[in-house]
């Protein structure tokens, strides 16, 4: 029997350094049944004549040029409709991640065996870090609404990151485009409409690699507590859909409890003013792709509790504020 066909998807755009290891890890699969679509964003560092020598050498890499420079879920959705129709399943990996050579062989191999996975996901090395944990080491199959309660919950985070999980390409096909644009965390977003219908899959294998590469979105905003706003934007979002109203409503509030703590302590340690940086740009930005802002009520109301509960222990206030700072804690 043919191995079903995997198509592999790297958009990619400046990304010089990392892109011949991320190719080289796709071409290491001990999978053999894939396509590799490379898609090059308008680079001028040399990226698309390092994607254009493997294409030469190797059949299974097409090697696809946008017009124009597009943002960069623009580019990740124009890649995503370049697979092939008789692709089966869909594997994206970003140009500064890698693939280890079991990544595909393993995904495939838990899919092939239920029809209603329309995702699956596994552990990832993020630099020196494992994430996707959470989930009991027997449990490879959970119900998709399951799943998502499970992050609304706090209880695991299990889908990771773009490079992480494998879609079922017919849910690719019909999804146009795949990731909602405009928004902070799009595949979280895309995560949980494809599990309010599916399931998930879980392999209990480090799979992938991921590089907290400062220049690029996410690496830049690693120190804003990004994971704490995904979660209140999922659960604004998501929360009604997925939890009973008494539990939507506990989840909420201690999300919001979470995040305006952490809020207000980087408030406090700027001294009680919105400076224009980064850090204040991005909650406001990523509030606003659900039409919500920054509360100034909550935002005093948990700098006053947390003055307040330190007012005893300047040791742990000091240490609160220099978390705050880092974008830590």
């Amino acid at each position: 029997m043919t191995a079903p066909l995997v198509s592999v998807v790297t958009p990619f755009h400046n990304t010089r350094a990392y892109l011949r290891e991320c190719i080289e890890s796709v071409l290491a699969q001990g999978y053999s049944n894939f396509e590799y679509v490379l898609v090059d964003n308008a680079s001028t560092d040399g990226s698309g004549a390092i994607a254009d020598e493997y294409a030469q050498r190797d059949h299974r890499i097409r090697l696809v040029k946008t017009d124009s420079l597009l943002p960069q879920v623009p580019n990740y959705n124009f890649a995503l409709s370049r697979i092939s129709a008789g692709s089966v399943y869909t594997k994206m990996i970003q140009a500064d991640d890698k693939l280890y050579p079991h990544c595909l062989s393993d995904m495939v191999a838990l899919a092939e065996t239920n029809p209603r996975l329309g995702l699956i996901s596994a552990y990832r090395l993020s630099e020196a870090a494992v994430e996707c944990v959470g989930l009991h080491a027997d449990q490879s199959v959970v119900p998709g609404k399951e799943a998502c309660r499970m992050h609304l919950r706090g209880q695991a985070y299990l889908f990771g990151s773009p490079s992480t999980v494998l879609y079922r390409s017919d849910i690719v096909r019909a999804r146009t485009p795949f990731f909602r644009e405009g928004r902070f965390h799009e595949d979280t977003e895309a995560a949980f409409e494809i599990l309010a219908d599916h399931d998930l899959g879980f392999v209990h294998q480090i799979l992938t690699f991921s590089r907290r590469n400062a220049d690029s979105i996410m690496g830049s905003a690693r120190d804003f507590f990004p994971h704490i706003l995904d979660r209140l934007l999922v659960t604004l979002s998501y929360g009604k859909d997925f939890l009973e109203p008494a539990e939507y409503e506990a989840c909420l509030n201690a999300t919001r409890k979470e995040y305006y703590f952490r809020l207000a302590a980087r408030w406090v340690a700027d001294g009680f003013t919105f400076k224009n940086d980064p850090f204040w740009d991005y909650h406001r930005r990523g509030l606003a792709t659900i039409g919500e802002r920054i509360s100034k009520p909550l935002l005093v109301r948990h700098a006053a509790d947390m003055l307040l509960r330190r007012a005893l222990s300047p040791i742990d206030l000091a240490r609160d504020l220099r978390a705050a700072r880092a974008g830590k804690g």
